[in-house]
């Protein structure tokens, strides 16, 4: 299973270049990632498999992790249409998407409310 940590950081150089350095350090693989900034802060998703040692690492490296939590990760057709597809039988069922990002071989994350209904539906 999947975990999407997430990380808000103060906005400055070199938090990224950390959190690779550390990762690659242990011998985790970020497979997939999402950030931002603003208003002097960073909001930054991050995919890892190994759920338990990226968490050990991470806060060892000084990143504060806010908040862990099970997502879907989906492979995903590379052609138009293809998210969409997906969202649409989520939202026919009334399954809330709550955040969304691409990750690595084209594998679509979400974080959605309802994670045991959703597995079902895709």
């Amino acid at each position: 299973m999947h975990k999407d940590f997430v990380f808000i950081p103060d906005d400055q150089p070199g938090v990224l270049a950390r959190l690779g350095e550390a990762a690659g350090a242990a011998g985790i693989n970020i497979e997939g990632i999402s950030a931002f900034t603003g208003e002097g802060k960073g909001v930054v998703h991050v995919l890892v498999g190994d759920a338990q040692l990226a968490l050990e690492v991470l806060s060892g490296a000084g990143l504060d992790v806010r908040a862990a939590r099970d997502v879907l990760v989906l492979d995903i057709a590379d052609e138009p249409g293809a998210m969409g597809a997906i969202c649409r039988r989520l939202a026919d069922a009334a399954v809330n998407i709550e955040q969304a990002y691409l990750a690595t071989r084209s594998r679509l994350v979400l974080a959605v409310d309802d994670i045991e209904k959703a597995r079902t539906l895709v």
